[in-house]
């Protein structure tokens, strides 16, 4: 028989075996114990022996053979290893392995889901101090315990073989191979510890006996030394037992192992983020800031940067985000809920609820909230009354950036969410694929649609979230093609199939879905297979709910019992382990490249500047609208350098222009149809006082206003001639001058001011001295000529050119003209043979004037006549008038006397006085409230309009443009990015 006895030992070895071996084999004659071992040799060569053993193993030994029993032989934590020769070495090695089998599990589970928290472990121990208490929740612990339990149990079993075995089981070693295979294994191992030969603690007490009778033939048995061996009943029970009974019961072993250990991970991490919210909770109780933002909100930072640059260098946005995509329903929202731990999402039932891209950005903080990046509102996402604000936000978002006629929108809705424990990614919703429009949808929404997914999957280092309903048939997943096109390597696809609860219920094919979960179904590669389950059907289950569900599931599931599931496939929490691992993997590898290209970008950009305007600072539009601001609130400042001479001549010139019509048309004309002087005066006087009363107070206010207006835009437009002129803040200062003259309102209490004084100013009749007579006759005779001069040119285009003009400039009349010539001096006979007729010609003249006209072939009409008249009398009365003042121009001595016995009428000049002096004094009231009150609300009111064009960015693009502002913006926007990655740089660097 051969043997082979492995152990440690101590200094007693050598005592103890000679001890031993002398009551059964006492020529055994020598004995060699290098350092802790044992070597022993017979020097019979029929018969040799090699034990190997510890000293603690020796003591047994010994006292085995005194007492006779074998149970207490092998301690409670004592392993057995099998050596001897190859066939019994065989025969044990397999025995060993299916008794190590519950280590092996438990080993290949910690090495998949191990893998997973090892992160989270390593970052609560950099996190808290003094974390040696955490030990004993190992996962070796755990190990160790359970096969102490199994040993145990298999201890119960063991026997010693009678007095006398082992020399009558020793046979000689004739076989040369196996003392050769033996030296071999005793000279690789003598150098190491008993540790690296065997587990840490364990004994190894084995003889493997090879029987051999005088006839030759061998009779190979496998008997236990010491210890170990099993009853003949045992045995034959054990031979009874099926391979399919043992290999259920070391699953069932293994999960109930993994339910206690992702147990314990659960506890951890609970803990962890118990006590990391209270120390978030103390730095904000104490008034503590973290000098520094966490990571992912500075890479969130640089991601929006990113959005709203818009580069003419083809500077892509290629830093990694997490895009969820997937077929419609197929449960996608439900995924991204479970990694942000809170229903956040409009939930609907087959319908298209995601109708714009969401991007999420999760980060760790002391309270579960979300909140927007455009809003300070924060949602507690602990209370249900703020989670069904925050879907019906989000819900009226996606309404309002989905254009008339639409069905989705490009526009993204930005969401932060913090919590404790969450993992610290950025992840971004799309809307699902559809496979056909229905009759409510915009069309060419499937292709939208599409083409939104691949714009965002087209981004290299995208991490692609494939979301597949597991509860249908894999033939009508569209989503897979997709990202097989896009991602055909699989190196940045992460595949995640839902609904795996009903997948098993309902079609229940475990050759199927292993296929999926190994990649060889679809033809889409992916990085790492999933499996979750996201609910029971019912939305108003909370997460724990839900969480609770897909525990329970995985833990009974016939999936998981039959090996398509493993481990580190399964659960919620897995999967979005695994995507921020791969997700901060990914932005390490490529942050620097994007860093890189954007530095690249800058030095062009640069460049160009300094080639196209050399000699200009490179101001964006922010500061060119800083600057034009600056330059319009200088030029309302200058209105106060108008002296109040420049300012009551605008007014009264403005104020003239607007009204002089309405005094011709409406006072003096009717007045001067009047019989004598008495009744003149008084219809004056009575039309004077209803224009004061009604109509001139209001229009005076918006004549003022309009001067004031007039007057700030003639100092912008005098600018414009200056040497240092910038053309690029024209179309600004003129949008601002638009939008003040519309908010600005002049005071209410002006026009009763107004009205007073015009009234008091027109009931005064008395011109007091000469100088004042001659300036009213000046008054009226300018005006008169003015109006002369606009009727003879109005009558001048009825009757058309005159000869003169027909020979000179080839002009001929048309039939209207000459028509227009007849009517003419048919109707000046009239007013030549009654100078003092009305304005208003009767029915008798009308019938007059066409018949004579028809004597001549020509056909008017009566209004053809009116039309006529009213030039050809009002040409007739303003000649009147002006001779009337030439004759008035030395009357003021008469006007003294009242006219008596001179015979001349001068009413008109006074008439003119009156409104010449209510001009004056109202344009003088006018300036008084310009200088005091209205210029003031204007320079209020142009900065409040520059401070809403500030805040508009879509009205600054269109105001002030141009390549010098574009260049200008691109470069301020690629400074800022470069300089958002470098902080972003250093921080993730320093986290390393």
């Amino acid at each position: 028989m051969s043997m082979l006895i492995c152990g440690r030992f101590g200094p007693h070895c050598e005592r103890y075996i000679q001890q031993a071996l002398r009551r059964h084999h006492p020529q055994q004659v020598r004995c060699t114990v290098p350092r802790n071992h044992a070597l022993f040799k017979s020097s019979s060569s029929s018969q040799q022996s090699i034990f190997l053993i510890s000293e603690r193993g020796l003591w047994r030994l010994h006292n085995a053979h005194k007492n006779r029993s074998s149970r207490y032989l092998l301690s409670a934590r004592g392993h057995l290893l099998v050596l001897g020769n190859q066939r019994n070495v065989v025969t044990w090695t397999r025995i060993t392995k299916a008794l190590m089998r519950p280590r092996n599990i438990i080993i290949t589970g910690l090495v998949g889901t191990g893998a997973l928290i090892s992160q989270k472990i390593e970052a609560v121990k950099r996190q808290f101090p003094d974390l040696d208490w955490m030990k004993e929740y190992l996962p070796e612990s755990e190990a160790v315990r359970s096969l102490m339990n199994s040993i145990q149990s298999a201890a119960s079993q063991l026997s010693l073989p009678e007095k006398g075995f082992i020399s009558n089981h020793l046979p000689k070693l004739k076989d040369a191979a196996v003392i050769e295979g033996i030296k071999s294994w005793w000279e690789e191992n003598a150098g190491k510890n008993s540790a690296s030969v065997l587990s840490e603690g364990g004994q190894v007490l084995y003889a493997i006996s090879q029987d051999t009778d005088q006839t030759g033939t061998t009779h190979k048995n496998t008997v236990p030394l010491i210890g170990f061996g099993r009853s003949g009943a045992s045995a034959a029970s054990s031979k009874k037992n099926p391979e399919k009974e043992r290999l259920e019961q070391v699953q069932e072993e293994m999960i109930q192992i993994q339910i206690r250990y992702q147990k314990e991970i659960d506890r951890l991490i609970k803990e962890n983020k118990d006590l990391r919210k209270s120390l978030m909770l103390k730095e904000v109780k104490s008034g503590r800031k973290r000098s520094m933002r966490s990571l992912i909100d500075m890479y969130s930072d640089v991601l929006d940067e990113l959005e709203r640059y818009d580069s003419s260098y083809n500077t892509q946005d290629n830093l990694p985000r997490v895009v969820v995509v997937g077929d419609q329903s197929s449960g996608k929202t439900s995924v991204l809920e479970m990694i942000v731990q809170a229903r956040i999402f409009p939930r609907g039932s087959g319908e298209m609820m995601t109708r714009s891209p969401v991007k999420v950005t999760l980060s760790e903080g002391p309270y579960h909230v979300a909140s927007f990046k455009d809003s300070s509102r924060e949602f507690d996402l602990t209370k249900e009354s703020d989670l069904a604000a925050l879907r019906k936000e989000v819900e009226l978002r996606m309404k309002a950036s989905v254009g008339d006629g639409e069905t989705v929108s490009q526009e993204s809705i930005a969401m932060t969410v913090k919590g404790p424990g969450l993992q610290r990614m950025v992840l971004v919703d799309l809307p699902g694929i559809i496979s056909t429009e229905t009759s409510v949808m915009a069309p060419e929404t499937k292709n939208n649609i599409r083409k939104m997914v691949k714009g965002h999957m087209e981004n290299p280092n995208a991490i692609i979230l494939c979301i597949q309903d597991g509860a249908l048939d894999a033939e009508r997943s569209n989503v897979t093609d997709l990202v097989s096109q896009m991602d055909p390597t699989g190196k940045r696809t992460i595949f995640v199939l839902t609904k795996v609860d009903l997948a098993e219920s309902n079609l229940y094919n475990p050759d199927r879905i292993k296929s999926i979960l190994e990649g060889r179904l679809f033809p889409m590669k992916a990085l790492g297979y999933f499996a979750v389950v996201t609910g029971r059907g019912n939305q108003n289950d909370s997460i724990q709910e839900i969480k609770n569900y897909e525990e329970h599931f995985f833990r009974n599931s016939k999936l998981f019992k039959d090996g398509v599931l493993k481990p580190t496939q399964m659960g919620t929490q897995s999967m979005s382990m695994a995507v921020s691992e791969l997700f901060w993997k990914m932005v390490r590898e490529t942050v620097e490249q994007q860093a890189d290209a954007f530095k690249a970008t800058r030095f062009n950009l640069e460049t160009e500047w300094k080639n196209t305007f050399p000699r200009q600072r490179e101001l964006d539009r922010e500061e060119l609208f800083e600057k034009a601001k600056g330059d319009i609130l200088d030029e309302i400042i200058n209105l106060g350098q108008l002296t109040p001479k420049q300012w009551e001549e605008a007014f009264y010139n403005k104020l003239w222009d607007r009204s002089s019509s309405y005094f011709f048309e409406s006072i003096y004309l009717p007045a001067a149809q009047t019989e004598n002087s008495g009744v003149f005066n008084t219809t004056v006087d009575i039309k004077l006082k209803q224009w004061a009363d009604n109509m001139l107070p209001k229009k005076c206010v918006e004549v003022g206003w309009d001067t004031l207006h007039d007057e700030f835009l003639k100092i912008v437009e005098k600018d414009k001639k200056n040497k240092g002129h910038d053309e690029i803040f024209d179309q600004l200062k003129v949008a601002v001058i638009e939008a003040s003259k519309n908010k600005h309102q002049w005071d209410s209490k002006a026009e009763d001011s107004l009205r007073v004084i015009q009234v008091n100013t027109l009931e005064d009749r008395s011109v007091t001295d000469k100088q004042q007579w001659d300036s009213a006759v000046k008054f009226m005779e300018e005006t008169v000529k003015a109006r002369l001069q606009q009727t003879q040119e109005k009558m001048k285009e009825l009757t058309g050119p005159g000869k003169w003009e027909q020979w000179t400039h080839w002009k001929t009349k048309t039939q209207d003209h000459r028509n227009r010539g007849a009517a003419k001096g048919e109707l000046e006979k009239i007013l030549s043979a009654e100078p003092d007729h009305k304005s208003n010609l009767n029915s008798d003249e009308l019938t007059t004037v066409r018949r004579n006209l028809q004597t001549n072939g020509i056909e008017v009409t009566n209004d053809f006549i009116r039309e006529t008249w009213y030039h050809v009398y009002r040409q007739f009365f303003l000649n009147k008038a002006l001779g009337q003042c030439q004759e008035c121009r030395k009357g003021f001595y008469y006007y003294q006397k009242g006219f008596s016995d001179s015979g001349l009428e001068c009413n008109d000049v006074v008439l003119f006085w009156r409104l010449q002096r209510m001009l004056q004094i109202t344009s003088n009231a006018l300036r008084q409230q310009v200088i005091n009150n209205e210029a003031r609300r204007l320079e209020r009111i142009i900065k409040e309009v520059l401070d809403e064009f500030g805040e508009d960015r879509e009205t600054l693009t269109k105001l002030l443009t141009g390549p010098r502002v574009q260049l200008a913006e691109e470069l301020k926007k690629v400074r800022q990015i470069q300089e958002k990655l470098e902080e972003f740089i250093q921080a993730l660097n320093k986290e390393k």
